[in-house]
């Protein structure tokens, strides 16, 4: 069986996770999953356990923060990015630089930024989709049942009969409304996408020769450059590649994509409102991390740092406390903290990022 090739992309910044997560401390670096463990440690030791190699591919500027949390990890188990230029770009780099090493291996893509529980079951679904990408010439991905109908997910439509063994895809679905979200678990044959691939090296490369063919024979000048020692030239060639996401570029179009059911726990945190759900609740539904004293307040996410914080009289309020910033916002609109972030950026206060 060909060998395989762990890849934890954990380059992204979680915007929506300010003012804990920064770009000195990006959410994959975070003790998130609530085993106090940065979430790049566990996906390391996840990834650890599935295959014969792990890589960790991230942009320049994020390496010392990978190699404080990694600090086993060497240099040859760094795939660095010239700067972030979104998936497509991330995967492409990293399959031909470890064409190198083995042209025939499987690459497998576990992002660093997700919280998985049942352990055995999410390792023995990702041992699934190796075989499959090993034996087939399809690329694979993971998908999960819906436990819920989420409108922050987008869905894979794998309607065939899934005894065991993978599917064949038939087309992903954008983040659904509740109407659309509470239909696709009705019909069933519709899962979440968990962006976990897995792949042959030369069939990941052809499909993105087949579908971006100038983005292909960019990223090998980024190679050849590199090979060459001018990572200046290398840095340039990048920064000019469009940003785009994989399932966009290539895994929306291709006719070579099975799913492999899961069945575990997971989540990708994306902003403090999702956090909130898995840090277990007192009697008046709040959710606390470090010091509170809390006065009527009713379902509230208050986390925390190094002083007490004190409410009175809040519903559904998160509140988030740093050295030198706080963040109050209803839950309602968690997702709108990223627009603090791009305030700050236009504010040029970048102390604060």
């Amino acid at each position: 069986m060909s060998r395989t090739f762990v890849v934890i992309p954990a380059g992204g910044a979680g915007t929506r996770l300010w003012p804990r997560s920064r770009r000195s401390t990006p959410k994959h670096v975070l003790p998130l999953g609530g085993h106090g463990r940065p979430l790049l440690r566990e996906t390391y030791e996840r990834a650890r356990s599935v295959g014969d190699e792990v890589f960790v591919l991230t942009e320049m500027r994020q390496r010392g923060i990978i190699e404080a949390v990694l600090p086993e990890i060497d240099a040859e188990h760094l795939i660095l990015e010239p700067s972030a230029r979104g998936t497509t770009n991330a995967y492409g780099l990293a399959a031909l630089t470890l064409v190198a090493r083995d042209r025939d291996a499987v690459m497998v893509a576990l992002p660093a930024d997700h919280v998985v529980g049942g352990g055995a079951k999410a390792r023995s679904a990702v041992r699934k989709a190796v075989r499959a990408a090993a034996t087939t010439s399809s690329l694979v991905t993971v998908g999960l049942k819906p436990a819920f109908p989420s409108t922050g997910l987008g869905y894979i439509h794998a309607p065939g009969r899934a005894s065991g063994g993978p599917v064949r895809v038939k087309r992903f679905v954008e983040k659904p409304d509740v109407a659309r979200a509470k239909r696709f678990m009705k019909a069933g044959g519709y899962y979440w996408n968990l962006a976990w691939f897995a792949w042959r090296l030369p069939v990941f490369t052809q499909e993105l020769g087949k579908y971006a063919p100038g983005r292909l024979a960019a990223l090998r000048r980024v190679l050849s450059a590199r090979e060459a020692g001018d990572e200046d030239l290398a840095a340039r060639i990048y920064k000019r590649l469009p940003v785009d996401v994989i399932d966009r570029t290539v895994m929306e179009k291709t006719d070579r994509l099975l799913l492999v059911p899961g069945d575990f726990e997971w989540a990708d945190i994306g902003n403090w409102s999702e956090l909130g759900d898995r840090v277990h609740p007192d009697s008046s539904g709040n959710s606390v991390e470090g010091e509170a004293v809390l006065v009527d307040t009713h379902g509230s996410l208050v986390l925390g740092d190094r002083r007490l914080v004190a409410a009175i009289g809040l519903e559904d309020m998160i509140i988030v406390d740093t050295e030198d910033a706080v963040l109050v916002v209803p839950r309602s609109r968690a997702q709108d903290v990223k627009r603090v972030v791009d305030a700050l950026k236009r504010s040029r206060k970048t102390r604060y990022l």
